[in-house]
């Protein structure tokens, strides 16, 4: 509340003064001035108020009578990171791994493991912003306590949300609100020769991230990495891929990530260059289903098959899959299929090796409705089938 203009102290209505007695006044030739005390006292009086009244008048004019405004301390200075010099520089159509670097090195973290076989590591990828990590299966097995280390020293305690050794897809999920998502890039527009660049933790080195480049070197791998896993649809690279770098990017031209980088193909001697990633659209498939329900819904179609060679000027030629067996009940027999059944395609894309087949199962989810291309007895087929659920 602000008080205006010049302010007397509320006292109450003060009592009127005492009015002296008057006395005649002598106007004879002595003309000396008279002491009167009532006089002075009233005189006194007056000087007082008219004196306090100015001094009031000056004060409120200077504000001292406004009502003071709370006292605001600024909060106490906390330690913080200090942010970036510069934005990452713009990925163009033709980035060179030096910008792809600088635009995606935010995004990778280093994993730490603790568990079964003491201390281990790998690499990760941030997924969206709530704090997702995309990692390997092989990363996380076994773990008792995970953690990740961000190329800006931060280190954050990590939940495994949920693993897949089908895929050798793990998803982590951390504390962490200003994450950056990297780019999702296209695993169908790839084409061999063309630029990759893989991003990583290899041998848990410390400083951040290591960058190598080279190409795609091959598509649709098949890579068997245990006596009962084998990995499928695999992008094959040379960029230099070495221990810890399992989990990390795999990076298109563009900068967008077109795989989760996780083996390395060895010979008796030592490795010969040979990088495997995870295609984006398969880890991505598997990273939902472990984030919605902890566990992945595998499509099986409830067959035993083999890969079918056509035989022309005296060469085979891998042309299909050949049904051996069907079990009763599954969904294939369900969609009208048969034993010796030839099939080339599902839902129009072509189907010429198991590995095919199964790469294109690896990208679809139990429930879905698919459609068939057969070949039986030289005539075509299309046979709709709802996809079963695969148990291992």
């Amino acid at each position: 509340m602000t008080i205006q203009g010049p302010v007397e102290p509320d006292r109450g209505d003060p009592p009127e003064p005492a009015t002296p007695p008057q006395e005649p006044v002598d106007v004879s030739a002595d003309r000396s001035t008279r002491f009167d005390p009532w006089t002075l006292a009233l005189g006194i009086m007056g000087g007082a108020l008219l004196g306090t009244g100015i001094t009031f008048a000056i004060l409120g004019s200077t504000g001292v009578f406004e009502e003071p405004t709370p006292t605001t301390n600024p909060p106490p200075p906390s330690i913080t990171v200090p942010p970036p010099t510069s934005a990452p520089l713009p990925v163009s159509e033709r980035a060179s791994a030096a910008e792809i670097a600088q635009h995606a090195i935010p995004s990778i973290v280093a994993v730490e493991v603790t568990g079964d076989l003491g201390e281990t590591g790998g690499s990760g990828v941030v997924y969206g912003s709530d704090g997702y990590l995309i990692t390997n299966d092989h990363v996380v097995e076994g773990a008792d306590e995970v953690a990740v280390f961000f190329a800006d020293g931060a280190r954050y305690p990590a939940e495994i949300i949920g693993s897949d050794p089908l895929t050798d897809i793990a998803v982590l999920r951390i504390d962490r609100a200003d994450l950056t998502p990297m780019d999702i890039g296209d695993p169908s527009a790839l084409s061999v020769g063309q630029m990759a660049v893989a991003i990583g933790n290899p041998l848990a080195l410390v400083g951040g991230p290591s960058v190598t480049s080279g190409i795609v070197s091959a598509l649709d791998r098949s890579l068997k990495v245990e006596a009962d896993q084998v990995l499928y649809g695999l992008v094959q690279t040379d960029a230099p891929i070495t221990h810890g770098s399992s989990g990390g990017a795999l990076l298109d031209q563009d900068g967008r990530v077109i795989g989760i980088t996780t083996a390395i193909a060895v010979s008796d001697v030592a490795a010969e260059g040979f990088g495997f990633a995870v295609p984006i659209d398969i880890a991505i498939a598997a990273a939902n289903d472990l984030i919605e329900s902890g566990v992945v819904n595998h499509a099986q179609l409830g067959i035993t098959a083999r890969t079918y060679f056509s035989e022309e000027a005296g060469a085979e030629y891998p042309v299909g899959v050949l049904v051996n067996d069907v079990f009763s009940g599954d969904p294939y027999e369900q969609s009208g299929g048969q034993v010796n059944d030839v099939i080339v395609s599902l839902d129009g894309a072509p189907i010429e090796t198991l590995e095919s087949l199964l790469t294109e199962l690896r990208r679809r989810r139990a429930g879905e409705v698919s459609i068939l291309g057969v070949t039986r007895s030289d005539a075509d087929l299309d046979l709709t089938v709802v996809l079963g659920k695969y148990e291992p």
